[in-house]
């Protein structure tokens, strides 16, 4: 991987995520013109003989409104050269976003006096509208907080023995509000639910008792026997597309004992075929 992209919505954490790079190794440029991708790309490939060099650069809705729609050309130029480029991007749901400007106080770069926030955000999304649809990985940051992105990052960029795709198995609850940044999302909230146990209602699917319960239930079996047969089917053709990254969410009621279970279970069976397969319980957190 030569070249990391990070973008996203100004609150998201890409000033975070470009600190966490630097910390993995990365060669860092915060808010780079995108019409200086061509140049970066040219000292990337003049170090073609030596060991590559990883860059990592920040391009946020700053730059010109051209520009940034014709980003996927660039993207595909920058391709045919021999530049392998990754895109990251950063995004968080519009109230928490709204309320971390408000506990900074920070300005928000396209806000003025005519412009409220509120606006302002809107416009930056659609602006940066070209760059979402490149990217290689979605991050949504609403439920996390800077320990937890900076882990993120790390664990789904840690270097992999043969390059393959990152799995992500992902448990939440529904009543937090489901993950905009999964690409499956599977409800588990019509199974039986260990809450209204009283004495595993404190326990979490990692705990045996939890486990031991939801086991006994057909309906769960044949539940994780179908998710399980499916991604088995599926994420071979996603990784045949070049997939570089990929998160399977479950979720239940609060995110605490069936996602848990099922998370557990599936990260489990697949770290036996792929190399880099994570595990996050966001509820748990």
């Amino acid at each position: 991987m030569n070249l990391i992209i990070v973008s996203g919505l100004s609150g998201s954490g890409k000033t975070i995520a470009l600190h966490a790079l630097e910390d993995l190794g990365f060669y860092c440029i915060d808010n780079l013109p995108i019409g200086l991708l061509p140049s970066l790309a040219t000292e990337i490939l003049e170090h073609r003989d030596d060991e590559p060099p990883r860059f990592a650069v920040g391009i946020d809705a700053r730059n010109l409104a051209g520009d940034l729609a014709d980003f996927p050309a660039l993207m595909e130029q920058l391709e045919e050269r021999g530049v392998r480029s990754e895109i990251i991007f950063l995004q968080a749901e519009e109230n928490e976003l709204l309320k971390r400007f408000s506990e900074t106080r920070r300005r928000h770069p396209l806000s003025s006096g005519e412009l409220p926030l509120r606006e302002a955000l809107h416009k930056e999304r659609q602006l940066l509208d070209p760059v979402i649809s490149a990217a290689s990985l979605v991050i949504d940051t609403t439920h996390t907080n800077v320990h937890q992105l900076r882990d993120q990052l790390a664990m789904r960029l840690r270097p992999q023995r043969d390059g393959g795709m990152s799995v992500q198995f992902l448990s939440f609850g529904f009543k937090h509000g489901a993950p905009a940044d999964a690409d499956f999302i599977f409800d588990l909230r019509c199974l039986p639910n260990p809450h209204w146990v009283a004495e595993l209602r404190s326990q979490t699917g990692r705990d045996a008792a939890v486990a031991e319960f939801l086991a006994g239930h057909p309906s769960v079996e044949e539940m994780f026997a179908q998710i399980r047969d499916f991604l088995s089917t599926w994420l071979p053709a996603f990784e045949a597309d070049n997939r570089s990254y990929i998160t399977i969410a479950l979720g239940c009621t609060g995110g605490q004992h069936r996602s848990v279970y099922f998370a557990e279970r599936l990260r489990a069976f697949f770290a036996e075929k792929y190399d880099n397969v994570l595990l996050r319980h966001r509820e748990l957190t």
